[in-house]
């Protein structure tokens, strides 16, 4: 029974590994003039219903009270998508002497370039004028990646503002209009983006295991998943937990000093927020700026291990930095003088 309700908890893991598996047996289902045809319903038709479906269950009022934060989210914005990409690019330098799979390098450096989870701090940033990765992230792996990203940045744009930007507006236009009922129902929005999602990482990986001129052994990729030896999977591991938890340190270490101006809530926002990396935008736009790359798949399993690593790490800090913060706010109040 305690096994069961573990599954139920993780089943969005458990359907990475299935959709990747789903996609060795029988690849010709989803390569693009297949049966789904992922050129249309993945391309278009399955990113834009993450996004409307994430602008249907944004409350507006969430957009408005973001408008007092400009500060903290100027700081998670400059961390994630400036020095974050910078100082991974540094490490992957020296990395580059490793015998790990190229590709998985270059997937560890997409990694550094996406935005934060879009149901959180993508959509705040974006409701204080700022830009929450939709321009900065296309433009972010051109630079650092440059010929590996064969589409031209205006067709990456165009396609990036019509299945994200417009679904998300629309879903929060249709929200005005259904509100209560949405409250009153309280749909399941988190499973209904993550089952589409998979479809999208099956899709991706049905590519690259109906491509004969990759030269990878028959469960190589499916290995490299299950984080073990083969192509350095180990040690992507090793090095994405050790980039999260340095990352997370230098940003208490900077949100906590005097002149900072952040407060104990604050130093947890920017913690976690500037370190998370968001799959639900980095997968459709690495499919994307990626289109019709024959290695699309490696360069994408960084940023599959990253999500379950960010979770797992967060779920492990949580009761520390909890303890910590209720301890900070309880100082914070004894220090105030009485009137």
């Amino acid at each position: 029974m305690r096994l069961l309700e573990r599954m139920r908890k993780e089943w969005f893991m458990i359907g990475i590994v299935l959709a990747i598996a789903g996609a060795k047996l029988e690849p010709s289902i989803g390569v693009n003039g297949g049966p789904l045809k992922p050129e249309i319903t993945v391309s278009y038709i399955a990113v834009a219903t993450i996004f409307f479906n994430s602008g249907l269950s944004l409350k507006t009022e969430e957009l408005t009270s973001a408008l007092v934060h400009i500060k903290l989210h100027l700081f998670i914005q400059i961390f994630t998508l400036a020095f974050f990409p910078a100082a991974v690019w540094l490490f992957l330098q020296l990395l580059s002497i490793t015998p790990i799979n190229e590709w998985l390098l270059k997937g560890l450096q997409t990694v550094g370039c996406m935005p934060p989870p879009v149901s959180s701090a993508v959509i705040l940033t974006k409701a204080v004028g700022g830009n929450e990765g939709i321009v900065v992230t296309p433009l972010l792996l051109l630079l650092f990646l440059g010929s590996s990203s064969s589409v031209p940045f205006t067709s990456i744009f165009s396609q990036l503002f019509m299945t994200v930007v417009v679904p998300l507006i629309i879903g929060q236009i249709v929200r005005r209009y259904i509100k209560d009922w949405l409250e009153r129902k309280q749909p399941p929005f988190g499973a209904v983006s993550s089952s589409v999602l998979l479809m999208i990482i099956y899709t991706t990986f049905c590519d690259t295991f109906s491509n004969p001129s990759i030269d990878l052994d028959k469960f190589s990729l499916l290995l490299v998943l299950f984080i073990s030896k083969s192509d350095g999977g180990l040690l992507v591991l090793f090095i994405i937990c050790s980039i999260q938890l340095s990352f997370m340190l230098l940003t208490f270490i900077f949100s906590t000093r005097n002149n900072s101006g952040f407060t104990p809530a604050d130093t947890v926002a920017v913690m976690f927020c500037s370190t998370h990396k968001s799959l639900t935008l980095g997968i459709p736009m690495l499919k994307i700026v990626f289109a019709g790359h024959e290695y699309l798949s490696l360069i994408s399993v960084p940023l599959l291990i990253y999500h379950p690593v960010q979770i797992l790490l967060g779920s492990v800090l949580v009761p520390t930095i909890k303890s910590w913060m209720v301890s900070r706010q309880k100082g914070v109040k004894l220090m105030r003088p009485t009137v």
